[in-house]
């Protein structure tokens, strides 16, 4: 199969044929890749960030984390899936048998594996995904396979984020940090809940598309304190700040713009410029009475109250998309990333 891999950290990604994948168990399941998503997570691997949490890659590897396509093979076990199947895949796969799994905390399971890093992924044509009726998701036929990329990871994250870690509410304000595709993700989100969104970014062309999915002002963090903005925008701070980035402005600005009692959510992850560990103001967060959530993936069983917002047009994660390339593209669109060109969502649907 063709196949886009990554040879050596930092260095292009190569265009090469790679051998098809073969069922690897009885109750996996052999995926035609029709689209996938070019997330940032997958440049923080290009990279060779993440080692502090004890992710590194064997090369030669072949990513992509956010798929979705046609059944091609089952394994004998696998009894929700035929071939021919329309399916997601979401990225990251508990083990089923775990304290945190038999409580429908897949994503936070004590074994959890992830597509495109633990077994190679969409920037392949085919994919081999480990234990098929556990770790995949039906596609309904009015949500095509590029607007189903992102339900596997960036989307999904945002959606748990959201709606489940800090329950937005109608009439809130929510404060995003960082336009790329969680951020528009999570703005989109929170608008379709009723919510206020103040959109944060150092690119005209990312705020423009957040205004266009649901949020009511913008604030580029070049002009000015954006922390004094925000609180002027909403005479004293946002109910919740979200962080979707990772980087120490875009989480301190986050915590530093709540009102008293506010939430804030942390969905991005750091790379080497932090690895791990941004300062924050412990006074305020104790005087102010802040609560800080993490948020990681999305739980498996918190999959059909989304699609059914997805099916019913509620939500379009559509309409992040606003590139589509072939495979002897995608490896620039992804190394492109540490510059935080363009805005909306890259999706490779062309091999």
């Amino acid at each position: 199969m063709k196949a886009l891999v990554l040879t050596e950290f930092k260095k292009n990604l190569e265009v090469l044929e790679m051998p098809d994948p073969a069922l690897g168990s009885t109750r996996d399941v052999i995926v035609r890749v029709e689209a996938n998503g070019i997330c940032r997570s997958d440049w923080h691997l290009w990279m060779g960030d993440w080692d502090w949490i004890g992710l590194k890659l064997e090369l030669p590897h072949i990513m992509g984390h956010e798929f979705a396509g046609v059944i091609e093979a089952v394994g004998s076990d696998v009894n929700r899936y035929k071939v021919g199947d329309r399916v997601l895949v979401p990225h990251a796969h508990g083990d089923g048998v775990c304290e945190y799994c038999l409580n429908g905390q897949q994503n936070v399971c004590e074994h959890v594996t992830f597509a495109g890093t633990n077994y190679w992924g969409g920037y392949g044509r085919y994919v081999n995904v480990p234990d098929g009726d556990r770790n995949l998701i039906r596609l309904p036929e009015n949500v095509s396979f590029e607007a189903a990329a992102g339900l596997g990871c960036r989307f999904m994250t945002a959606f748990h984020g959201v709606v489940d870690q800090v329950a937005v509410r109608p009439g809130e304000w929510v404060s995003v940090h960082g336009c790329g595709g969680v951020g528009l993700s999570a703005i989109h989100i929170a608008a379709a809940s009723g919510a206020q969104v103040i959109a944060v970014d150092i690119n005209e062309e990312a705020l423009a598309l957040a205004k266009g999915l649901g949020a009511v002002a913008t604030v580029n963090a070049k002009d000015g304190d954006v922390v004094e903005q925000i609180r002027e925008l909403t005479s004293g701070g946002v109910h919740v700040a979200v962080d979707a980035l990772g980087i120490a402005a875009t989480c301190q600005a986050a915590v530093n713009s709540l009102r008293k009692r506010g939430r804030m959510l942390q969905v991005g992850m750091t790379s080497n410029a932090e690895a791990g560990m941004i300062p924050l103001p412990i006074d305020s967060i104790v005087l102010q009475e802040l609560r800080i959530i993490g948020s990681a993936n999305m739980p498996v069983g918190r999959y059909p109250d989304m699609m059914r917002m997805v099916e019913s047009g509620t939500l379009n994660p559509g309409e992040l998309i606003t590139n589509r390339v072939g495979i002897e593209e995608a490896g620039d669109v992804l190394m492109s990333m540490g510059e935080y060109r363009g805005a909306g969502v890259s999706v490779l649907n062309r091999w």
